[in-house]
């Protein structure tokens, strides 16, 4: 049995703009906080994904290529520019030497801070339009 869907009404369109709107703010504001501390967006996200990692304080390069959704390559020309800036280290696996691990340095780890600071800040200004109250008033449509 096939669901069918009710057609979007004006209310749920103007939700779906606004929603898409203060996200369009939100990566506005991102980009210009990042690019103030003389990054690239792409740069911002690789550390974030790094201070982020799940259950450890680094993580392998192909890991950060799924979490940013890149390409190995690309990847690895991102964590040389990091690395030439002195925000991240790579370091030979102790479990596996094969493996490289990638891990913020000090300067990348204080970077970082000051960056999700102000992100957080940010966030919590939208808190209203991103609230699962909110997000649940998109009506789907669903009809059984």
């Amino acid at each position: 049995m096939t669901k069918k869907t009710a057609p979007m009404t004006k209310a749920d369109y103007e939700l779906l703009s606004e929603f898409r709107y203060q996200l369009r703010r939100f990566m506005r504001f991102s980009e210009e906080a990042v690019q103030s501390e003389g990054l690239t967006p792409l740069q911002y996200q690789l550390l974030l994904q790094l201070k982020g990692f799940p259950g450890r304080e680094w993580a392998t390069i192909g890991e950060l290529a799924e979490r940013l959704q890149a390409r190995h390559h690309g990847v690895v020309a991102l964590v040389t520019r990091c690395e030439n800036t002195g925000l991240v280290q790579r370091v030979t696996g102790s479990a596996d030497r094969r493996q490289v691990e990638v891990h913020l340095t000090k300067k990348g780890n204080q970077c970082i801070a000051r960056l999700a600071g102000l992100h957080r800040t940010e966030l919590r200004s939208l808190s209203d339009v991103f609230s699962v109250e909110n997000i649940g008033a998109f009506n789907d449509g669903s009809v059984p």
